[in-house]
């Protein structure tokens, strides 16, 4: 009896990219953990966001199921990826293994986390400094990846986390980096979506950078750009956004 064809495939840059792609578009995602009493698998949603280095971040209540799952065992699982029109199983998905990391409130991480955060969801203002909520770090470990019908790749948790040593530089100058941007260029956010093809939607704007690209919010819409390579400074960031906004198509 002949063997059967691994279904998975080769992992390769396309792959990388595509699922870096849809953990750090995500705004929220299903999240698996272990239930402390039962050991059985428990799932809920959670809003998402990116650390500097494209660690996923979570904020969640401490009276929550999943976040008492965590701490009695940091492993979790984050699936990630929108379905669209027709069978939603031809759309990609990401799912992510992680070790969950809680950050210290009152932290320089936890000031830079709570930034980002409140970028990309500026509706959890109204209680993200409770006393009893709280962020974790999601660790990527590994990742199963499925691009769609016979696209599945298996990739390692370096995959999905951006290795550069200029990540705490652009952190700390992330804010100036995007207003000077704007300043120079009013339009630059809805030229970039215009650029990318984005959804219809009144107003985009530039809710966070990294070596590895950027990202565009607008209302309930979140858009991911990824660079072909690492920014190494802040400059290098406006100037790739820059290009792709105002070059000639």
């Amino acid at each position: 009896m002949k063997d059967q064809p691994s279904p998975i495939r080769e992992t390769d840059d396309d792959a990388r990219k595509l699922a870096r792609v849809l953990l750090r578009s995500a705004r929220h995602a299903a999240i698996a953990v272990l239930d402390p009493e039962t050991g059985f698998p428990f799932a809920s949603r959670v809003l998402v966001a990116t650390d500097i280095d494209g660690t996923p971040v979570i904020l969640v209540s401490k009276l929550s199921a999943h976040t008492k799952a965590l701490a009695g065992d940091a492993r979790a699982s984050l699936l990630t990826g929108e379905p669209g029109k027709g069978d939603p199983l031809a759309h990609p998905r990401l799912a992510t293994q992680c070790l969950a990391e809680p950050v210290e409130r009152g932290s320089a991480v936890h000031e830079r986390i709570r930034t980002r955060f409140l970028a990309r969801h500026t509706k959890a203002k109204l209680y993200i400094d409770f006393p009893d909520f709280l962020f974790f770090r999601l660790k990527p470990e590994q990742a199963s990846l499925n691009g769609g019908f016979g696209r599945a790749y298996q990739l390692d948790g370096s995959d999905l986390i951006i290795q550069s040593a200029a990540n705490e530089e652009i952190a700390a100058r992330a804010a100036e980096t995007v207003r000077d941007l704007v300043e120079r260029h009013p339009d630059v956010a809805e030229a970039l979506a215009t650029r990318l093809n984005a959804p219809e939607s009144a107003s985009w704007r530039i809710c966070g950078i990294d070596s590895s690209g950027f990202d565009l919010v607008s209302g309930d819409f979140l858009l991911r750009y990824e660079f072909e390579t690492l920014a190494g400074d802040a400059d290098h960031i406006c100037s790739n956004i820059s290009k792709i906004a105002y070059s000639i198509p």
